[in-house]
């Protein structure tokens, strides 16, 4: 009887103390989950301008909102693996990058919203930008409306200058306008361009070799190439190669020029629609008086 009344104790004891494990673990499920997609490394500045976001909005990673991150490394082939993963956890909102992302996710489910910070992915994937329908909003750079800027400040820094090379990933299937734009601009500026495709780090590498009789350098920006923004850098360097790119990394990471727009502010932003477009509700945790994104558009 004693040893009975023993084993009681002990069960009831070890009952109780599981009660909070199980409380927290309806805790957590109840949590918003967001599905994060992208081609870099988690640790790249980007996500911490996006982290930044809910932190301003009162949502803390594992306190009140849970993340699901995949990551493709620099293979943007796994990105629709990736994002079917996604899909199969449940996620509740995907934050995605780039156009290829955008593309991935949008074929993973037809339910789950998207929010995607994204170089010009309208021209390719909506009809009306006044009325584009579908699932998925979010921020555009408007990397294509650029080209002709950034042509013209390589002209002022190389007045002499001539011979143009652009460098774009054909995968990103908005490169071509941004292309058709970079014409226009060339031929007001009286510049011969030449055009060097990759896909990978190893073309990128035979697409510099090819560069010996250009003067300067265009980088269109895309997930490919924000990625390998320190080899582009290293790589103009070595060669001696005036180079712009769409965004101000490069040029932390020692490239000659930038024009574009702000992609950590950009992130930031993303994070109240993430927050916006997640289903379950909660509570924040404190919340302050965020900044709105001044500009959107829905596809």
């Amino acid at each position: 009887m004693k040893k009975h009344t023993q084993l009681l104790r002990l069960t009831l004891a070890f009952s109780l103390a599981c009660l909070p494990l199980a409380a927290d673990a309806q805790q957590v499920e109840k949590l918003p989950r967001v599905g994060l997609l992208g081609n870099h490394s988690p640790t790249l500045p980007l996500y911490d301008g996006f982290r930044q976001g809910l932190r301003e909005a009162g949502y803390v990673e594992g306190r009140n909102i849970i993340i699901e991150a995949r990551y493709a490394e620099g293979n943007l082939d796994r990105l629709p693996e990736l994002a079917r993963e996604l899909a199969r956890l449940n996620v509740n909102v995907m934050f995605v990058a780039g156009d290829q992302g955008l593309r991935a996710a949008k074929e993973a489910s037809d339910t789950i919203p998207i929010v995607v910070s994204a170089c010009d992915p309208l021209d390719s994937l909506v009809a009306s930008i006044a009325r584009p329908g579908g699932k998925a909003t979010g921020l555009t750079c408007i990397s294509s409306d650029l080209a002709s800027k950034r042509l013209q400040m390589l002209k002022e820094l190389v007045p002499a200058l001539s011979r143009v090379a652009i460098l774009y990933n054909p995968e990103d299937h908005n490169k071509a306008l941004e292309y058709r734009q970079a014409q226009e601009a060339a031929r007001t500026l009286n510049l011969t361009l030449r055009a060097f495709e990759a896909r990978s780090a190893g073309e990128i590498d035979k697409a510099f070799a090819g560069m010996a009789d250009d003067q300067a350098l265009l980088i269109f920006a895309d997930a490919l190439m924000v990625f390998h923004e320190k080899k582009l850098a290293d790589l103009t360097l070595q060669n001696r190669l005036p180079a712009i790119f769409g965004f101000r990394e490069f040029t932390d990471l020692g490239g000659l020029i930038s024009y574009g727009a702000n992609l950590r502010d950009q992130y930031r932003r993303a994070a109240s629609y993430v927050i916006k477009f997640s289903k379950a509700p909660i509570q924040a945790i404190s919340r302050s008086s965020s900044q709105r994104a001044s500009s959107s558009s829905s596809i």
